[in-house]
């Protein structure tokens, strides 16, 4: 019998380049998920808990592996856990993780858009211009460039952080980009930009704002506020078909547990809004 979810722990940060920690993010979140979130998700007044049949893994310690190494382990676990459920999550970890979809969804990436919810385009070809021992295409801050060259359509939302040479890319490949500022987009105009039927949620924590997702890597103030993240996905799993998420760059501070716990109300809410 297929698992409704199977949430995959991947604990990698070996290319993050400011601040560290996110490899420590899988554990601190699915404990907020095991004792602090509450079992009645209010929004669609369901037990998800207790009605699906979740299971989770713990992929093990990924910052022994080299990047690419890490690339093909998450793409082939990604790939067994589409087979043997309906809703895949991956659960970081520096954002760099999800190249491992990408490739395992490679195949079918003409009739998929990714929605990426994040402060920064992550579209560098490699991230030689600010590490003197780059890690090279798997870097964290290129994850997206590498979508794109597969196929893939992006929307991206919540950006206010970027390089010339990530805008300039954006521009040429036709990439739908919802900048922040004071004028927030209407959640209808980000669905309706949405080409395709099929979603992959990329989530890097960092595209909400800090006041409610502090512990994070590369933090930038703005951002979407919690209300309007939780709108956009209902919006997205009511009127799309999300065929897996991700939710990336949680790094825990001590004495500080807002962050983990935000990421995990979004995760049952993401489980609660695909299932209801």
């Amino acid at each position: 019998m297929k698992s409704d979810v199977i949430i995959l722990m991947a604990n990698y940060d070996k290319t993050s380049s400011f601040g560290k920690g996110s490899n420590k993010g899988p554990s601190s979140i699915l404990k907020c998920l095991d004792e602090q979130i509450e079992v009645f998700e209010r929004f669609t007044k369901t037990k998800p808990i207790e009605e699906l049949k979740i299971e989770r893994k713990n992929l093990g310690d990924l910052n022994n592996l080299s990047p690419e190494e890490m690339v093909e382990k998450i793409n082939v676990e990604f790939s067994e856990a589409k087979k043997n459920t309906k809703l895949p999550i991956l659960v970081g970890g520096e954002h760099s993780i999800s190249n491992g979809v990408f490739k395992s969804l490679e195949k079918n990436s003409n009739n998929i858009t990714i929605l990426q919810i994040d402060a920064h385009q992550d579209l560098r070809n490699d991230d030689s211009d600010y590490n003197n021992k780059p890690y090279g295409k798997y870097a964290h801050s290129t994850v997206m460039r590498r979508a794109s060259e597969i196929g893939f359509k992006i929307v991206q939302v919540g950006i206010r952080a970027y390089s010339e040479e990530e805008y300039e890319y954006s521009k040429k490949n036709n990439i739908k980009v919802f900048e922040w500022n004071n004028d927030k987009p209407k959640i209808n105009d980000i669905i309706n930009s949405i080409e395709t039927d099929d979603i992959y949620l990329t989530l890097d924590v960092d595209g909400i704002d800090p006041s409610h997702m502090p512990a994070t890597g590369t933090p930038v103030q703005g951002g979407l506020e919690w209300y309007y993240t939780i709108n956009l996905l209902k919006e997205l799993f009511e009127k799309k078909n999300v065929i897996g998420a991700d939710i990336v760059e949680v790094a825990p501070k001590e004495n500080d547990s807002l962050t983990e716990y935000g990421a995990a109300q979004i995760l049952y809410n993401i489980i609660a809004f695909n299932f209801k």
